[in-house]
């Protein structure tokens, strides 16, 4: 077990700044504005090779421990005391505050080892701004300036000198084998609620305030000797309804999350049915070509008309993507879940299935065969042979002669093709053309000098019959 690092402090003192900066990733949100980190954030530290911890971000304590502010405090009082070493983030540009005496004496009572990190102290003098805190008892509290990257080498070293050599925090697995699943959606259809469900805790906060997740936040499950990392991504709105800069930098970190996952899990608000904002989002997830599942939820709170009425209303939006498993569920009430796992499993299984040459080469040859390309100014297009080009999704390399001349509804047929052979569920089917290029289009005809002069006594004659 690694040692747990947790960084704490009020909001706004730069906290996930120092975080991007022990792990050397941008994982964390990073804003100006106060308050834009709220879910714990785990990562990993290799800056001392022989000596790697785990590094928790949290949320601001501001105080305030009703609604959204007191289940970020909640979050990190949580891995403060799960952890093995507390970095006290203040701001030594501003000084100390109420909010810091609170969180030093809350820290005092818990009797957490804690280690006082004055951040912010770049064009400023270190030693007033430490001054400023040596009311709070540390005699070997430690100056830095996280954006620029300022001390951190003095930093580690404290850490390092204070961690034990094992502690409570466990390393984020990078097995490979790990599924990726990333919950995606529109505000408030219940994605924190779901992962918090699939836990068994209260891991991410859940409310009924829309964009309470502004972070894409991973999360290590095992389930029926399975591993999964579950990543709860922030809900995606209209272009049109983003204003905050803050909501812009989640929206590029939800479109990340679907792009590194293998299978994307679309949640629906059943009650709402499907708005253009859901379709919106399952086109991203087709851009980005992974695996797709429908998750309906909040199917429980409907009655048996409205289920029927959605029913309806999911075949008719939905028929684009016929491939993709909708399954009901009840991310409150636990309900659906199983269900759930397996239309995971199989759209995983389906997009990371590899296929042969030959066994792709004689599907192209069945549907070449069952229904030809339409004849284009006089000429078919020849699909001469085909092999596999990747996984997740399936990716199928088709060669052959004025390829181009396909149109959309025979590269529509191909697919459901493949889909149908294969029994491919749950993920798109990409085709890549290849057309043969002609190894005499940049040779220039040269006639001989006996094909020159047969050419002119033809000449010759031809004037001769006028």
């Amino acid at each position: 077990m690694l040692p747990l690092v947790a960084l704490v402090g009020r909001p706004n003192v730069g906290k996930s700044t120092l975080f991007n900066a022990l792990t050397r990733t941008r994982d964390a949100l990073v804003h100006d504005e106060p308050g834009v980190t709220r879910d714990r954030h785990y990562g990993m530290c290799r800056l001392a090779p022989e000596r790697p911890f785990v590094l928790v971000d949290t949320g601001g304590i501001g105080g305030d421990e009703a609604g959204l502010a007191g289940a970020t405090a909640r979050q990190a009082r949580a891995a403060a005391e799960e952890a093995d070493l507390v970095l006290f983030v203040v701001d030594g540009r501003e000084g100390a505050s109420a909010l810091d005496d609170d969180l030093m004496q809350w820290l005092r009572r818990h009797d957490r080892p804690t280690l006082l990190v004055v951040n912010k102290t770049d064009g400023i003098d270190a030693r007033a701004a430490m001054a400023e805190f040596a009311r709070y008892g540390f005699d070997d509290a430690v100056a830095i300036s996280s954006s620029h990257r300022v001390g951190l080498d003095d930093l580690l070293d404290d850490v390092l000198a204070r961690l034990p050599a094992e502690g409570e925090g466990e390393a984020p697995d990078d097995d490979p084998e790990r599924m990726r699943v990333a919950f995606v959606g529109r505000p408030n259809v219940g994605k924190s609620t779901l992962v918090n469900r699939l836990l068994g805790e209260e891991r991410m906060i859940a409310s009924e305030v829309p964009g309470t997740t502004r972070d894409s936040i991973s999360v290590d499950l095992e389930r029926d000797g399975r591993r999964y990392r579950l990543i709860d991504t922030a809900g995606i709105r209209r272009k049109g309804r983003v204003e905050e800069a803050v909501e812009k930098f989640s929206v590029v970190k939800t479109l990340q999350a679907i792009e590194q996952c293998q299978v994307a899990v679309v949640l629906l608000d059943a009650s709402e049915g499907v708005t253009d904002q859901d379709a919106s989002v399952l086109g991203a997830v087709l851009d980005a070509g992974r695996a797709l599942v429908v998750a309906v939820n909040k199917w429980d709170g409907l009655s048996a008309y409205q289920r029927e009425q959605v029913e309806a209303l999911l075949s008719r939006k939905l028929a684009f993507v016929p491939w993709a498993e909708a399954v009901r569920i009840s991310a409150m009430h636990g309900s659906g879940l199983r269900e759930l796992f397996r239309a995971i499993h199989r759209a995983h299984l389906s997009a990371t299935r590899e296929l042969g040459t030959s066994e792709v080469t004689r599907a192209l040859e069945a549907a070449y065969a069952a229904n030809p390309p339409p004849t284009v100014r006089g000429h078919v297009a020849k699909l001469r042979f085909a092999h596999p080009g990747g996984t997740n999704p399936p990716t199928v390399v088709v060669h052959g002669t004025r390829l181009r001349t396909l149109p959309q509804s025979y590269h529509r047929y191909l697919e459901n093709f493949f889909r149908k052979r294969f029994r491919l569920v749950g993920t798109p089917v990409r085709f890549v053309f290849k057309e043969g290029d002609n190894p005499y289009k940049d040779r220039k005809n040269e006639l001989t000098e006996r094909q020159v002069a047969r050419k002119r006594r033809l000449i010759r004659h031809v004037k001769r019959g006028k």
